[in-house]
């Protein structure tokens, strides 16, 4: 590939600068993905290198070229006993880790000695040349009642350390209830972000008390003005948010995190065009309301992995975002023993944009067999123009600075376009980014220091044609490091400038173009004197490729499915019979039983029928007035794949305090008692359609039953999986319990083959 002249490029520079789904479908969707890059191989759990468990991880790139994670306070290896405060680790390739040490060694004075305070969920943040983390206090010394917590910050030059508490909380402790003593909301799992206006603010909350954003001071210790609730209680935490195309996208993992082999944790989504909401899921269901929405986004698949939330996101060298989260290994669901710490290690996959909506591997969930990995790579820049003096720093041990008018260029070896990525910072030069194609063609962002603008134009023979022009927020120190992007697509060029590559841009510049040609040189420059470069990079970007998910059986089986036309339960058999219910209309009525499955009472009823053999997929619409926001625990009516009163899956619509959720719960024996845990699926309605598909693994035999939801029986919402054992004499059916005072009508149990 032959190197366009490098002068010819500083000259355009210099130039230029004095211009002024049904049953029977089977979805498949375009997604990003990064397709022949040069990332390294790996395998789940990332973390197993340096640690057995490393919960609710934190991620970023640091300007000296390393990956730093941030874990919860946890022994990090079975048997150790004593917990890591904060534990830190690094990678050059977010493959291979090592441990760097504990954050916070020494808990800030606040937090409480006498009642054992621990430090939980960190969050990693750049700011104009400070880095910020954020944590969890579990008991504080603000009040002296228990469970009193609150969120800290610490700051730190580099993202190894040493970290210094800003000595007091930023979210203090929150009174719940009534105010009685010792009742107090969870102000847990904060992450901060900056909107693109320079200010910053926060994300906090938990299942007590739900999920809010508040704006922070610009050092980002305090917080300030009123906060706004953005996703309901009792149903959401482990927030994290990244804006991408215009839209703010809210991730939060729902369900029980910790319920050893039985936990359903996964990660739903909400988007909003303002970073205070309101966010609803891909079906227009508000997150902060009773029938709360979500949009599923992380959930198991039936391997190993069960439990995976609380999730990150790195995006590497090719504009690919990798979502890193933990989850629990079901054969090995404790740190020590069978009881206890859960044990969970961090792992990491691709993210996917399906439709405007993310996916983890285009939704097949956690992997784990090898996986080709990131793309982190970053350039050795040569000079093409100009001097350039190592200059390196504490924060940037590789930093060049531009004594003159220069470019420092990299070949960028892709095939259908560019991307460029750099940490870059000024004293007052105009400098960015540029990336010139075989035809001549020049796409440069260039920044402005001195009217504070970006600039985004493509240059072909020293004439400007399309630009895009944008200001840059006051609160942006320009003289300190901020992450910079160039991708010069086909059909688009994108342009960002923000402050650590973690999703959250000052300003975002887009140029749609006709194809453009393949990348020959690319590169950051400057206009003069006092411009560092760190961390260059050049890569192809990701690539959009067509790929194909779940299959569902589409064959009605009418010998195996029930329209409720006759009052026989012809084809059915009870499981402690209630006579309560009855074929009314065409429809099963049956009033809610105060009974349960779950626990070892069994006092519920349950209603089956034999599945046969294969492939199948059980669907039934089931009407309910669980009503809304008051407490109705936890009334429920739905499906049920039983293989024993203690060996089950049910599907339900449940009333879970004030919410009203779609519950895809498992029972099963475990360690001499019964373990039980739910993953979430869709919002529900008056009248919810569930499905459960049906799948035996050809490797071991366990049945597999992935849960799905429908508001109007058409738009599926694609759940979870929970497995059966490989012996299991399954049998389909329906139950309806959990506290007297509602009644399911069943319109029909069809089974499709």
């Amino acid at each position: 590939m032959r190197r366009i002249n490098a002068a010819a490029i500083l000259t355009a520079v210099a130039t230029a600068a004095t211009l002024g789904m049904p049953v029977a479908q089977a979805a498949s969707a375009s997604v990003t993905v990064a397709r022949g890059g040069a990332g390294a191989a790996y395998r789940n759990p990332v973390s197993a290198g340096f640690a057995d468990t490393f919960a609710d991880p934190s991620v970023i790139r640091g300007k000296d070229g390393w990956w730093y994670a941030y874990g919860t306070s946890d022994p990090l290896r079975e048997g150790e006993g004593t917990a890591h405060v904060l534990p830190t680790a690094r990678s050059r390739d977010l493959v291979d880790w090592q441990l760097v040490g504990d954050a916070m060694p020494t808990k800030p004075a606040w937090a409480d000695p006498a009642r054992n305070a621990s430090l939980w969920a960190p969050d990693i943040r750049y700011v104009n040349g400070e880095y910020r983390l954020y944590y969890v206090v579990t008991e504080t010394t603000v009040t002296d009642e228990p469970n009193d917590n609150a969120i800290g910050m610490a700051t730190a030059p580099t993202p190894a350390g040493p970290w210094t508490d800003s000595g007091a909380p930023v979210v203090g402790p929150r009174r719940g209830g009534a105010g009685e003593p010792g009742n107090f909301l969870w102000t847990f799992d904060p992450t901060a972000v900056t909107d693109s206006d320079g200010s910053q603010w926060l994300y906090y909350g938990s299942y007590y008390g739900g999920i809010w954003v508040t704006r922070l001071s610009d050092d980002g210790r305090t917080a300030v003005g009123e906060p706004t609730m953005v996703a309901v209680d009792n149903k959401f935490e482990g927030a994290y948010a990244v804006h991408r195309a215009g839209w703010w996208y809210l991730f939060a993992s729902t369900a029980n995190c910790c319920a050893g082999p039985t936990t359903g944790y996964s990660v739903q989504v909400g988007r909003s065009r303002a970073i205070t909401g309101p966010y609803v899921d891909k079906q227009g269901v508000p997150l902060n309301t009773s029938r709360a929405g979500g949009t599923p986004t992380l959930v198991q698949n039936g391997n190993r992995w069960v439990g995976a939330g609380h999730n990150a996101i790195a995006t590497d060298v090719r504009g690919q975002d990798w979502v890193v989260y933990h989850a629990i290994d079901r054969s090995d669901p404790y740190l020590d023993g069978t009881d206890g710490i859960n044990q969970r290690p961090m792992l990491m996959d691709r993210l996917d944009w399906v439709g405007g909506w993310p996916q983890v591997r285009s939704g097949r969930g956690p992997s784990e067999t090898t996986q080709t990995g990131p793309t982190t790579t970053l350039a050795s820049p040569s000079p093409s123009h100009g001097d350039w003096a190592d200059t390196p720093d504490a924060q940037a041990p590789t930093a060049r600075t531009s004594t003159s008018a220069g470019t420092l260029l990299a070949r960028a070896g892709a095939q259908t376009g560019g991307r460029v990525e750099a940490d870059l910072r000024s004293t007052g030069t105009r400098y960015g980014l540029v990336s010139t194609a075989r035809d001549g063609a020049t796409t440069r962002l260039t920044i402005d220091p001195a009217t504070r603008t970006a600039r985004l134009e493509q240059v072909r023979r020293s004439r400007v044609g399309a630009s895009r022009t944008a200001a840059i927020p006051s609160a942006v120190d320009l003289s300190r490091w901020q992450s910079v992007a160039l991708e010069v697509g086909r059909h688009q060029t994108v342009a960002a400038l923000s402050p650590a590559r973690l999703g959250d841009p000052y300003v975002t510049l887009t140029l749609d173009l006709p194809g453009a040609a393949a990348p020959s040189t690319a590169g950051a420059f400057a206009t003069g004197a006092g411009v560092g470069v760190a961390n260059l990079s050049v890569a192809e970007p990701a690539r959009t490729a067509p790929v194909v998910l779940d299959r569902v059986p589409s064959r009605l089986d009418r010998s195996a499915s029930d329209e409720f036309a006759s009052s026989s339960l012809a084809g059915w058999t009870w499981r402690r019979p209630d006579a309560a219910a009855r074929v009314v209309d065409g429809a099963l009525q049956w009033p809610t039983q105060a009974g349960d499955l779950v626990g070892t009472t069994n006092d519920a009823s349950v209603l089956l029928r034999d599945p046969g053999e294969g492939d199948w997929a059980v669907e039934t619409k089931v009407s309910i007035d669980l009503g809304t926001d008051t407490v109705r625990n936890f009334q429920q009516a739905g499906l049920v794949v039983w293989a024993g009163d203690d060996d089950f899956t049910r599907l339900t619509h449940v009333a879970i305090w004030n919410t009203r959720q779609v519950e895809f719960g498992r029972e099963m024996p475990f360690a001499g008692r019964l373990a039980y845990g739910g993953t979430i699926v869709g919002p529900p309605a008056a009248t919810t359609w569930l499905r459960v598909s049906h799948h035996v693994d050809p490797t071991n035999g366990e049945h597999e039953l992935r849960a799905w939801s429908s508001r109007d029986g058409r738009d599926w919402v694609r759940g979870g999986v929970w497995t059966l054992p490989a012996a299991s004499d399954l049998r389909v059916g329906l139950t309806s319990h959990g506290g007297a005072g509602a009644t399911a009508r069943f319109d029909f149990v069809r089974l499709y083959r």
